[in-house]
């Protein structure tokens, strides 16, 4: 008889937070979209380098060049870590702990990889502070996950 009727104040699907909704949302969409540019990018390098050079000799975009100069294998890369972020969102989702982990791992691995493909000194600056302010805010929902 208590499975039928659960005692008042005992949730047995807790809800969902809306700030964990929109996290996950916009972790849906730019890990997304980031996996699927990187795997087209992988698959069509050649196409993508064509392309990519003719735009950053047209626009005169000399930032376009680290692009230019980075090999499939840190495309490749990238779309497995998206993978894995995404995946992370959609554990915290379903409210589960252990996707705020996979999540973290990934943006940390996102921040680093350009150090190692480029040989860059420090990370992004603009990346350090993204992924660090949807760290925080994920982990601030942490007591809502199991």
């Amino acid at each position: 008889m208590e499975e039928l009727y659960p005692e008042p104040g005992t949730e047995t699907n807790p809800k969902r937070p809306l700030l964990l909704t929109i996290l996950c949302i916009l972790t849906f969409i730019g890990s997304g979209l980031n996996l699927f540019s990187s795997f087209l990018i992988t698959i069509f390098y050649n196409t993508f380098q064509s392309v990519a050079g003719d735009i950053s000799k047209a626009f005169n975009l000399p930032t376009m060049d680290m692009i230019l100069n980075a090999k499939p294998a840190f495309f490749l890369v990238s779309s497995f870590i998206y993978a894995f972020s995404a995946l992370g969102a959609f554990e915290m989702w379903k409210l589960r702990k252990r996707g705020f982990h996979l999540y973290a791992v990934s943006q940390l691995l996102l921040i680093m990889m350009p150090m190692y493909f480029f040989k860059l000194p420090v990370p992004s600056v603009p990346d350090v502070i993204f992924s660090g302010i949807f760290i925080i805010l994920y982990s601030a929902n942490l007591k809502h996950m199991s």
